[in-house]
């Protein structure tokens, strides 16, 4: 997919500000803009809901996952539920935690 973005001289300002977060994570422009749209639109939402979004879990994958969380392995975090039971991949919930703006390792 191509994608092109205008944009007016008021807002080289902003395209410098992406230019050099780009250049410290060594990602393109159109990768900061996307890493940044991804994290606006993705931020506020569950887990469960990225991995959806992310098509990494059908809505019957997450549907399961969630039932055994609440019945029985109720102390244990989802991401780990989904991994354990074969229902997504870790790469999968490193992407979704790195989304939801969490740490590594906290599932």
């Amino acid at each position: 997919m191509q994608t092109t973005i205008y944009y007016a001289q008021d807002d080289a300002y902003l395209m410098e500000q992406v230019d050099q977060k780009g250049r410290r994570e060594r990602k393109s422009r159109s990768a900061v803009i996307l890493s940044i749209l991804e994290e606006h639109f993705e931020r506020n939402k569950r887990l469960g809901e990225i991995l959806l979004d992310l098509g990494a879990v059908t809505h019957a994958d997450l549907a399961k996952g969630l039932t055994l969380q609440e019945n029985k392995f109720t102390g244990k975090l989802l991401g780990d539920i989904l991994l354990e039971e074969s229902l997504t991949s870790s790469d999968a919930i490193e992407r979704a935690l790195i989304i939801q703006g969490r740490n590594i390792g906290s599932t």
